[in-house]
């Protein structure tokens, strides 16, 4: 199966081996950062550095200024971390050097900065709190600002194709630095009732269901007591229904849906614009409709009528490929995301057993996270598996 590594640009600008070094593993493709949310992450084997500390998120290309002037809401250039006045440019062009194929990885709608500065544009929960990593994709300023930037970090020069991650709706669940929300296991029913957004936009769309905003705040808070109390709630959407009600949790997912479907299908539709014919659209995603965060919740059939296909996380297992593959088509790209960093929960000794079960669930591609993170003897295995 054609392989595709994940990579920043940090991972390679200043190192001359890691090109090539990347290339020896045996993949054909590197998925290279483009624009990224924030993160501290290790460079187990760069040359100048051991940490690199990104304090939030940023373009790693010059972003055009025509494009952006006079916008109210704008991509933030990187600070003293990147290497280079165009750190994506520069590692692409190794990496391409190296014979690999080139796409970009655009995060989009996980921005911690762009929430604290314009703090109107983030997600409220039904408390009333702002959750200033998660913009809200109901409202126009978000939707424009998306839109356009997925155009432009997605379209780099020398770039085949993209993977777009966190198009559609983010929510509670995050990576914040020092997380302290794991004391109540607020599981699959509670992480969507704590997600749904309570914004003037959203509860316009709300009420363009017949629900009214307040009333729905409060049925949500009142949802939500027993599993304040009891410590946990359960999973799916029976158990969403059973917290809120079917009436209006068919209401509420009517309206994600909605409003995540037309920013993806205007998101496609930009980057395809703005890229050269066969220029390949993938998107992070799950097949569960109420799911949120990185790798965005969406209808199987829908996505693939828009994308050229997904990349799915499969390190837990391979079954939320089985949704997908019962609509692709030939030209279908179903990928198995499988984490090989042994730190971070992968288990590289277990790929190729990894990617054949994947196989078998209809996947045709691999991406493997995270090579740059990645031990030495971590992307041996690697290495091994894809031999």
């Amino acid at each position: 199966m054609k392989t595709s590594v994940f990579v920043y640009p940090w991972d390679i600008v200043g190192d001359p081996d890691a090109a090539d070094r990347i290339a020896g593993l045996g993949v054909q493709q590197v998925t290279l950062a483009s624009a990224y949310h924030s993160t501290r992450a290790l460079t187990p084997r760069h040359p100048d550095h051991r940490i690199v500390t990104a304090a939030h998120a940023s373009v790693l290309y010059p972003a055009a200024e025509e494009v952006w002037a006079g916008r109210a809401l704008r991509p933030y250039a990187a600070g003293d971390w990147a290497p280079t006045a165009d750190p994506y440019g520069e590692a692409a062009a190794a990496l391409a050097g190296a014979g690999l194929e080139v796409h970009t990885w655009v995060v989009l709608a996980h921005n911690s900065r762009l929430g604290t500065e314009n703090p109107d544009i983030a997600v409220v929960n039904a408390y009333g709190d702002r959750y200033s990593w998660a913009p809200c994709i109901a409202q126009p300023a978000t939707r424009d600002y998306l839109v356009t930037l997925a155009a432009e970090a997605a379209v780099r020069p020398g770039a085949r194709g993209t993977e777009l991650e966190s198009l559609g709706w983010y929510g509670l669940s995050h990576l914040h630095a020092h997380d302290k929300i794991a004391g109540v296991e607020l599981g699959d029913a509670g992480q969507y009732l704590m997600s749904l957004c309570f914004c003037p936009a959203c509860a316009d769309g709300y009420r363009g269901l017949g629900v009214d905003a307040e009333e729905l705040r409060t049925a949500v808070r009142r949802a939500l007591e027993p599993v304040w109390a009891t410590g946990s709630s359960a999973a799916g959407r029976s158990a969403i229904e059973k917290l809120l009600g079917a009436d209006l949790a068919a209401a509420t997912l009517d309206w994600r849906t909605r409003t995540a479907r037309t920013l993806q299908e205007r998101t496609v539709a930009a980057v395809r614009a703005a890229a050269a014919p066969g220029f390949q659209v993938l998107l992070h995603a799950d097949p569960v409709a109420h799911h949120c965060g990185a790798n965005v919740g969406v209808d199987p059939e829908h996505i693939l009528g828009i994308a050229d296909g997904v990349v799915v996380p499969c390190t837990a297992g391979p079954t939320l490929l089985a949704p997908f593959a019962v609509h692709r088509t030939e030209r279908t790209v179903l990928a198995a995301n499988l984490t090989v960093v042994s730190g971070m929960g992968g288990n590289p000794a277990a790929l190729a057993e990894d990617a054949a079960r994947a196989a078998g669930l209809g996947a045709n591609e691999l991406r493997l996270y995270h090579a740059g993170l990645a031990s030495e003897t971590d992307l041996t295995r690697v290495r091994a598996a894809l031999s």
